[in-house]
């Protein structure tokens, strides 16, 4: 049986290259088949890494069969995951966010979580020297994974470790990383192809504090005047995204890259109350402007009140 590899809903790049690197050291390396897989349509940053590489899109599944075996990476969180991922048989998880519990397993499993910005960076590590091994375009998608997760090294989450794995790739591939990380950021750019709701849920995870729970979403481009200039049709676009998806609100930060700066939109009086309690910021109108806030994972989630 092939095992299946994949990270969360939504892929961006880390949860698109990373199931390629690692079903690759599997098949390749520890002589166990297996694929990677997505679960949706890969984001545009994450598409053009595909493509830049040469690699092959991965398949893009629903669920997973009662006993399937697979291996869950860039997430630990049953809501990113599919439906049937309690009854499949979950054999490995490779992980760089907090703990979140509710998947089960049928037998003890190999679980590695490390406090790095990308789960790339781990893959490295755990790979030691059969990373050399890996093919062109596997390890430019890890170099890929860095450079995205770390926002070519702006993001709070950049340890000096992920740096390091990043120059290393870059030196053996040949890369500047500079260049590959502003192709990357314009490819990631370019929403101009999707609808609001689309852009809502793009780079999104569920989220609830003191029993409101949220959609936050997340969206980092190098243009976010392309994204501000629609935000009167995304205010009026949250309403419906939260009701089919069942919270009570859609949060959306876009996160200026080269700013370094996370501009919240404020829709209504919760949002508003939100941004002044989680970031002590003064709002006067529909957005806010959050200086140095570049991290969902480090400084958005810790930092949500109500």
């Amino acid at each position: 049986m092939t095992t299946k590899v994949f990270g969360h809903k939504a892929p961006d790049t880390d949860s698109t290259g990373s199931p390629i690197a690692w079903a690759w050291y599997l098949s390749e390396i520890k002589g166990t088949p297996a694929k990677a897989c997505l679960l949706g349509e890969p984001n545009t940053e994450a598409a053009f890494v595909i493509e830049h590489w040469g690699l092959e899109k991965p398949e893009i599944i629903a669920d997973v069969a009662e006993g399937e075996s697979v291996v869950i990476v860039d997430t630990n969180n049953p809501a990113e995951l599919p439906a049937s991922i309690n009854s499949a048989n979950v054999i490995q998880i490779i992980d760089h966010h907090k703990l979140t519990g509710g998947i089960e397993t049928t037998s003890p499993i190999d679980i590695t979580m490390r406090p790095l910005a990308c789960t790339a960076t781990i893959m490295y590590d755990l790979m030691g020297d059969d990373v050399a091994k890996a093919p062109r375009g596997v390890k430019g998608a890890m170099l890929s994974c860095i450079l995205s997760d770390t926002l070519e090294f702006r993001s709070p989450t950049t340890t000096d470790h992920d740096r390091a794995v990043c120059e290393a790739l870059a030196k053996d591939l040949g890369v500047d990383m500079h260049e590959l990380a502003t192709k990357m950021f314009e490819a990631k750019s370019d929403v101009s192809a999707f609808s609001d709701a689309e852009l809502l849920r793009m780079d999104s995870k569920e989220y609830a504090v003191g029993g409101t729970s949220f959609r936050v979403s997340v969206l980092e481009t190098t243009a976010p005047k392309m994204i501000l200039d629609r935000k009167a049709s995304l205010m009026g676009a949250m309403e419906t995204v939260a009701e089919e998806d069942g919270v009570d609100q859609v949060l959306l930060f876009v996160v200026d890259i080269l700013n370094e700066e996370a501009t919240l939109l404020v829709p209504n009086d919760l949002v508003k109350g939100v941004a002044e309690k989680s970031f002590d910021a003064t709002v006067a109108g529909d957005t806010v402007v959050l200086p140095g806030v570049m991290s969902r994972k480090k400084q958005i989630i810790p930092s949500l009140k109500v």
